[in-house]
């Protein structure tokens, strides 16, 4: 539903409601400080560390800074806490998507993408992790991710001019190959970018997932050269259907997803490796996102 108000809501409005929430956070975030609920650097840190991610592990985060409440710092804070517990041998990676509605809207608008430049629409604290020295962003025109650490050339360096952004060649892909860890900080499972991965991978997929349309994209790289990429988009007729939340009591069940609190925002760890397996077999039996628990998606 969230997605569907978003395709169907001019950019302006969009924007005066980004700004509207930012400060409806940083007031929220004053009376949470003045009854003394301040979530601290180590406090993440501890709370990663319990549940799970460790030192040299390759980690795709998904955040919601604002559910997160009133961390001390804001986003950096966050990102110094992350790459804390990975250390010098681990990767955070994190999705920098340009679009803030469908994929198919955003493109039908012809636009370009300056993989230095062109703000991340997933939330305040991917877009200061882009901003961070040492970062790297994939040059992919609609579903671009930022890395720093060991595995980053190898996860972002086939991204670019790949017809869809989930396949084998993509970083979603090469994140199960090193049995990396998705992390969600305050955020649900409609935000895991990897559910895409077997649509991808699947020859002949079931559902039609892609449009059929294809879009030229301008994409400037870091020294500003340009190149035209071709690229499909999602369906938005399709992704209305998905029911990625639905499929929650499963994850936890099967052992691939665990749940915990940081302050009083639900968090969780995924194995990645274990969500692309058990999505992979549950497919054969018609179980998918859109079809949580079998049939045809609604």
């Amino acid at each position: 539903m969230r997605e569907f108000l978003r395709s169907i809501t001019p950019d302006f409005i969009l924007h005066l409601y980004k700004r509207q929430k930012k400060k409806r956070r940083a007031n929220e975030r004053q009376r949470l400080a003045l009854q003394g609920k301040v979530i601290a650097e180590n406090d993440i840190i501890e709370q990663l560390k319990q549940n799970g991610l460790k030192a040299g592990d390759v980690a795709m985060v998904h955040s919601s800074l604002s559910r997160l409440g009133n961390v001390q710092g804001g986003a950096s804070t966050v990102i110094r806490a992350l790459i804390e517990v990975l250390g010098d041998d681990g990767t955070l990676v994190m999705p920098s998507f340009p679009a803030l509605g469908y994929t198919f809207d955003y493109l039908s608008k012809n636009p370009s993408f300056d993989v230095r430049h062109t703000p991340s629409q997933m939330g305040a604290i991917t877009e200061a992790f882009r901003k961070i020295k040492g970062v790297k962003r994939s040059m992919h025109p609609t579903d671009p991710v930022c890395s720093i650490g060991k595995e980053t050339k190898f996860l972002l360096k086939d991204h670019y001019s790949q017809l869809t952004p989930y396949n084998q060649n993509s970083p979603f892909y090469k994140l199960i190959t090193l049995k990396g860890k998705i992390i969600l900080l305050g955020t649900k499972l409609d935000t895991v970018t990897n559910f895409h991965v077997p649509e991808d991978m699947i020859e002949n997929y079931k559902y039609p997932v892609y449009h059929t349309k294809q879009f030229l994209v301008k994409v400037r790289d870091e020294v500003g050269v340009e190149r035209m990429v071709t690229t499909k988009s999602h369906d938005p007729a399709m992704s209305k259907k998905r029911k990625c939340n639905e499929l929650e009591p499963a994850f936890i069940k099967d052992g691939v997803m665990k749940r915990f609190n940081i302050g009083d925002a639900s968090c969780a760890i995924i194995d990645a490796e274990k969500m692309y397996n058990w999505l992979m077999e549950k497919y054969k039996q018609g179980i998918t996102m859109y079809t949580p628990f079998g049939g045809e998606p609604e």
